[in-house]
């Protein structure tokens, strides 16, 4: 069967010369055409006699399978350890900007399978609703907030520099919702387009009479509308796997989840690449708008 393969090359390399299309050439020697361009590919490259001998020592025996360097592996896992469980992209990332090593994303997940359980993706094709959009910073920016039992944590988004900022208060008030307004755009925001929420009760009175100092538009987000809140909700995500977890916290606890926070922050803003970046920091990202960061 090796004879009769290694017959077929040299015919097909023979027809080749002869200015035959592949397409007809594969039809002949009832081989796909994909197949006799790359045997006519190896020819052109190493001259037939030896691409024929390297045919045959490629069949004679199964290919060892490729193993991935130990020292790879734990550099692998200590940066994922290092950087708050982040994806396989991240870790891309990482390895070459640290070593100079290029390795594909699935090679990583595939690391990463070996010692971590990792989540399955998400769910395809579902229905979504409409998601404001932004190609300038400081055009939309989502608010929300986030329940930590005794203490809640109202969270910021720039939906196109991916910047945020976050702040821990003991209540869920229209009050807080205003010294959130108040801090977030006056440490960082400055002003925007749009600002959209969603329809708690923090977000009304206090914080809706004094919304449009800082916002040209107020948006309420629609109640089950799938993304409206998608950025900001996404944000929510990242903040508990990343620094403050699923657990509920009383109130004394404040002083120290604060230091806590603003050192992810500090970490976000300036380490933390972003895929919809093309791999930047929100800081980084913000140079080429000559916006300044905090």
């Amino acid at each position: 069967m090796e004879v009769n393969q290694l017959t077929k090359i040299t015919l097909a390399w023979e027809l080749f010369e002869q200015a035959v299309p592949k397409a007809h050439i594969a039809n002949q020697l009832a081989v796909t055409r994909e197949t006799v361009h790359i045997w006519i590919k190896g020819i052109q490259e190493f001259g037939l006699l030896e691409f024929l001998e390297q045919y045959a020592d490629a069949k004679k025996g199964e290919r060892r399978k490729r193993k991935i360097d130990g020292l790879l592996k734990s550099r692998v896992y200590r940066l994922r350890e290092e950087n708050r469980d982040c994806c396989g992209q991240k870790i891309k990332e990482f390895l070459y900007d640290e070593y100079g090593v290029e390795l594909s994303t699935t090679t990583i997940y595939k690391i990463l399978g070996e010692k971590y359980k990792l989540r399955s993706k998400w769910k395809k094709n579902q229905a979504r609703g409409p998601i404001p959009e932004a190609f300038n910073p400081r055009e939309v920016i989502q608010m929300d907030t986030v329940d930590f039992g005794q203490i809640f944590a109202f969270t910021g988004v720039d939906i196109f520099t991916k910047e945020v900022s976050v702040k821990l208060y003991e209540s869920l008030t229209a009050k807080d919702g205003l010294d959130f307004l108040t801090l977030s755009f006056k440490s960082r925001f400055n002003h925007v387009n749009l600002l959209q929420t969603d329809g708690g009760s923090e977000f009304k009175a206090e914080f809706r009479s004094n919304v449009f100092k800082y916002a040209d538009r107020f948006r309420v987000a629609r109640p089950y509308k799938k993304n409206e809140q998608s950025y900001i909700e996404s944000f929510n995500r990242s903040l508990r796997k990343e620094c403050l977890g699923w657990t509920k916290y009383r109130q004394n606890d404040i002083p120290n989840l604060e230091k806590e926070l603003n050192d992810y922050l500090v970490y976000y803003h300036d380490k933390r690449p972003h895929m919809s970046l093309n791999m930047m920091t929100p800081n980084e990202f913000l140079k080429q708008y000559q916006v300044s960061d905090i």
